[in-house]
């Protein structure tokens, strides 16, 4: 019965969703308004910027692996500990 419903209202909202679409002719937005531009752009970098860049990311990657591994030798320790082996 639970099935039944779910379908019938996804077969509904499907439906639905396929009829109101061709029926909207208007534009979403008035012609003469736009949306912002996004904050977020591409730059250029010179071949130094990049490099450090690269260089900083692969550090900070590095450090995080370094510090996934100290942990887990850690806890492999205290595992150890615990149960005697």
């Amino acid at each position: 019965m639970r099935k039944l419903t779910l379908t019938a209202a996804a077969l509904a909202a499907i439906c639905g969703a396929a009829l109101a679409t061709p029926a909207l002719a208007i534009p979403a937005s008035p012609a003469g308004v736009t949306a912002p531009d996004s904050a977020v752009s591409t730059v250029q970098m010179s071949r130094m910027e990049h490099r450090m860049h690269r260089r900083h990311m692969e550090r900070r990657m590095m450090r995080r692996h370094m510090e996934r591994r100290a942990m887990r030798r850690h806890m492999m320790r205290r595992h150890m500990m615990r149960h005697g082996m």
